[in-house]
């Protein structure tokens, strides 16, 4: 993608560039892992039992164990090394849960939902196949360095509907191979399940608005709430019997919010919520569509 600075009335291309030899792209994204994926980092360069070193090595705000891989160059065979490191960390939770503990992480783990994730300046035709026609989600991610030290970052693939990963085989600890599920997959009918009319009324109305903003958006039903993103979440969705409860990851002070419709999770701080972000907003009434839509835009546009 073309990126353009605007000064006053002109306009400047700005030129992507090869990272520098210095300035590592793991080392990049690890020591601001948080701010770019909302991802606390763990772990750089994590050991496994079988001999192989996972690159980075964290969970994320829903408590998801994440798999971060890098490309570095053509060759790297990132989504299979991803998906093996997968495996074997599901057989050694206990590892991943000393990890946590050591770093003082006081999230709760969702072992239903790891992610793996790879980064790179490009995919070939081979990477993105396999990527499609694999049975769980892996998360490809496109990043470009242009002129004055801007870094983009955006997903190159991710299919919407997948296929159930119920026939993946892995082996138990006992030794003894059984079907089990290396995701859990939701979906939206799971989160509307049980809630009155009000509120489905109230969750539709606001996802047409939400999905209506670009047609890159990705919506991921979790187990909580459902997920609004580009290349990270911008607005979660929480169904209630009352209505909708919305949480907005713009960080605390950032946001406009004229009718002082959000409530600032950070004060006091560590008010437990699901979903990413300083603010939470109840949508209960149709009548605040537009004013509560304001809000999710504002996150929209300061995490695209």
């Amino acid at each position: 993608m073309a990126l353009f600075k605007i000064n006053n009335s002109a306009v400047k291309k700005l030129v992507a560039h090869d990272l520098d030899l210095e300035r590592n792209l793991q080392e990049l994204f690890e020591v601001n892992l948080d701010e770019i994926l909302n991802i606390v980092f763990l772990a750089h360069e994590y050991s496994t039992s079988f001999g192989g070193r996972i690159d980075t090595l964290g969970i994320d705000r829903n408590g998801s164990p994440c798999i971060i891989e890098y490309k570095k160059n053509q060759n790297d065979n990132v989504i299979n090394q991803g998906l093996s490191y997968l495996r074997w960390l599901l057989d050694h939770k206990a590892d991943f849960e000393v990890l946590c503990q050591n770093k003082k992480v006081d999230i709760e783990i969702d072992w239903d939902s790891p992610r793996v994730i790879c980064i790179a300046e490009s995919y070939n035709k081979f990477d993105l196949d396999t990527a499609d026609i694999l049975p769980i989600k892996v998360e490809l991610l496109r990043y470009r360095i242009y002129d004055e030290n801007i870094l983009y970052v955006e997903p190159e693939n991710y299919q919407k509907i997948r296929i159930s990963t119920s026939g993946i085989i892995r082996k138990a600890k006992q030794g003894k191979e059984k079907t089990e599920r290396l995701q859990k997959i939701y979906s939206i009918d799971d989160h509307l399940a049980g809630f009155n009319k009000q509120a489905v009324n109230l969750f539709q109305a606001l996802r047409e608005k939400i999905m209506s903003l670009d047609e890159n958006i990705i919506e991921e039903a979790k187990a909580k709430y459902i997920a609004y993103k580009t290349s990270t979440n911008f607005t979660d969705v929480h169904l209630q019997q009352s209505g909708v409860k919305i949480y907005l990851n713009v960080k605390s002070g950032q946001l406009n919010d004229p009718q002082s419709l959000a409530r600032d999770l950070t004060k006091p701080k560590h008010i437990g919520h699901w979903g990413n972000g300083d603010y939470e907003v109840k949508f209960e009434n149709m009548d605040n569509l537009e004013a509560v839509f304001a809000l999710i835009k504002q996150s929209y546009a300061y995490n695209k």
